[in-house]
């Protein structure tokens, strides 16, 4: 059965009044190696995906502090082999990174480059944002690493790229093509995370020495010119507890002239996130903090707040897309699945290793600690079919049902484990059933996780489960969750149907969506609700009784 969703908001906007950050990051998601920048009154940002598909989300933002996705450039990981499909192997830590995005002014038309495993690069092209992105060109044996991409006053493309050496290439108007390359600086340490700007005449490039976590930039007259740098952060305290310096960014301006530089903090479990501080031009024309050693707390924006897409909502999959939120853990079998007003999962892959079983849609966590909550219709599961939520990164767990003959039984499965190795990231223990109870034969279950990804938090997630979701229990220990940087991405919230046994199945249908909800809570305990806590509980139990009216009304409400 397919249930009828609704998208219920339920954070208030709060238009005409100063934007301000207090204390934590602008996003509290994993959105890591950004790029920024404005066009008008809007501002634009992307940020690495790696191997989750589609990939180089699209965000925007009228303030600089409330964000919302809009879709992506690089609409599934079409780069020549099909480990981006799990397909005779894994892209795990790979795809795309650091890359670039702006829109060219004189006709609109939008451009995304990145390199992709050091040894090739891509350019992407679509008329607006949110697409269509179509492949433009590949730069075979070419990789622009860490690229940053401007144009120039006359609309020629440059590609600020490289690590140590910092190189600017010319490309072809219609970026087909390069014209020349020109090797600008020498840093004395590693870097990387170029980014180009022309700010009145003069060109600067900023990049990232990330074994000091300083952030330099330099500057030139010309790109074949004399370039200067100097230091513009060097290691400020996170604003996030726990987190590592904020670096590897990108500045941007409003429109009264004032400018901004943003970057990230590791903050794992939960990933890096970005965060923001102003910046200004020194007596020498650099752009720096007013404090290279120093993070604000507390920042506000001149532009009016504007909360375009709350962050904490009840999600029911209407339509027949899924939303610019949403990521599949490498690109999915498009036949095996269904977006029409709740989203039906079919299984895709035969397997007993969880890290390649095809289909596994993500959300990112949202901190500092949040909760997930599916409903899963499991009445056409088959013989050999697990299908559940999962907590998923490099070490993963995931609480769902798995059927044997005609047996049912909910359980998490935990210490799925992914390894670094010479030739990629692979699995080395497939994990183990560490609790189970019986459950009906046929139905449908709620499945909920809450995660604290809080840097210096206990970096524990919980699992639990409801027949009626109103009464959630309880089940198997605390998860703890890694910390280690080496994969990059943060944990992600999941949804998986697969097979493990070796034998084809018919088309499976698993509606798995009818209430998914991630709500975040900043600063309290979850028992500590506010009332716009406990108006999202109330749309939730509403979905869960197919109280559409009532739904509707709530977010007539918030229109």
């Amino acid at each position: 059965m397919l249930s009828s969703f609704w998208l219920v908001l339920v954070t208030a906007c709060g238009l005409g009044h100063a934007a301000t950050i207090s204390g934590g990051p602008v996003i509290y998601e994993d959105l890591a190696d950004l790029d920024v920048f404005r066009v008008n009154n809007t501002y634009y940002y992307t940020a690495s995906t790696m191997h989750y598909s589609p990939g180089a989300p699209i965000l925007e933002s009228t303030d600089l502090v409330n964000w919302a996705y809009i879709g992506h450039a690089v609409p599934s990981l079409d780069f020549g082999n099909n480990k981006y499909s799990l397909q005779g192997g894994n892209a795990y830590v790979k795809g795309i990174y650091a890359s670039s995005l702006r829109r060219r002014p004189s006709d609109g038309q939008w451009f995304w480059v990145g390199c992709i495993e050091y040894s090739r690069s891509y350019v992407y092209t679509a008329p607006s944002a949110t697409g269509p992105w179509t492949q433009l060109v590949q730069f075979s044996n070419q990789c622009y690493y860490d690229c940053g991409l401007l144009f120039d006053d006359d609309m020629t493309p440059y590609i600020a790229y490289g690590s140590n050496t910092i190189h600017v290439a010319q490309l072809a108007k219609d970026l087909k093509s390069r014209v020349k390359d020109t090797a600008v600086y020498t840093y004395p340490v590693g870097v990387e995370g170029s980014r180009m700007y022309k700010i009145k005449g003069t060109y600067y490039i900023i990049n990232d020495a990330p074994s000091t976590f300083t952030q330099y930039v330099m500057k030139s007259s010309s790109i074949g010119g004399t370039w200067t740098s100097t230091t513009l952060a060097a290691a400020p305290a996170c604003p996030v507890s726990g987190g590592g310096p904020p670096h590897q960014g990108g500045i941007v301006d409003d429109v009264n002239g004032n400018w901004y530089y943003m970057a990230f903090c590791d903050a794992f479990p939960g990933g890096r996130v970005p965060v923001l501080a102003p910046i200004q031009f020194n007596s020498q024309g650099f752009p720096t903090l007013p404090n290279t050693e120093s993070w604000p707390t507390t920042i506000t924006t001149p532009m009016a707040a504007n909360v375009i897409a709350p962050y904490t909502v009840a999600d029911t999959f209407s339509g027949t897309t899924l939303g610019p939120q949403y990521e599949w853990n490498h690109n999915p079998d498009t036949t095996k699945f269904k977006v029409n007003n709740g989203l039906t999962l079919n299984t895709a892959t035969v397997t007993s290793d969880f890290n390649m079983a095809r289909n596994t849609l993500t959300h990112r966590i949202l901190g500092p600690k949040s909760v997930a909550t599916i409903k899963l219709d499991y009445s056409k599961m088959q013989d050999g079919d697990r299908a559940g939520l999962v907590l998923l990164r490099d070490v993963s767990d995931w609480v769902g049902l798995i059927k044997n003959g005609n047996t049912v039984t909910l359980g998490v499965w935990s210490g799925i484990t992914l390894t670094s190795g010479s030739s990629g990231w692979s699995t080395t223990n497939a994990g183990s059933l560490a609790t189970s109870t019986s459950a009906t034969a046929t139905g449908t279950i709620y499945l909920r996780c809450t995660a604290n990804i809080l840097p210096s938090g206990n970096h524990q997630a919980q699992f639990a489960y409801s027949t009626n979701g109103n009464t959630f229990t309880n089940i198997g220990n605390a998860q703890t969750m890694t910390t280690a940087w080496q994969f990059f991405m943060g944990y992600r919230y999941d949804r998986i149907l697969s097979s493990r046994w070796n034998k084809p199945l018919p088309v499976l249908l698993i509606p798995t969506g009818a209430a998914y909800w991630v709500g975040i809570q900043q600063r309290e305990q979850l028992r500590e609700m506010d009332q716009q806590q406990a108006e999202i509980l109330d749309a939730l139990r509403a979905l869960a009784e197919n109280d559409v009216s009532k739904v509707e009304r709530m977010a007539g409400a918030r229109q």
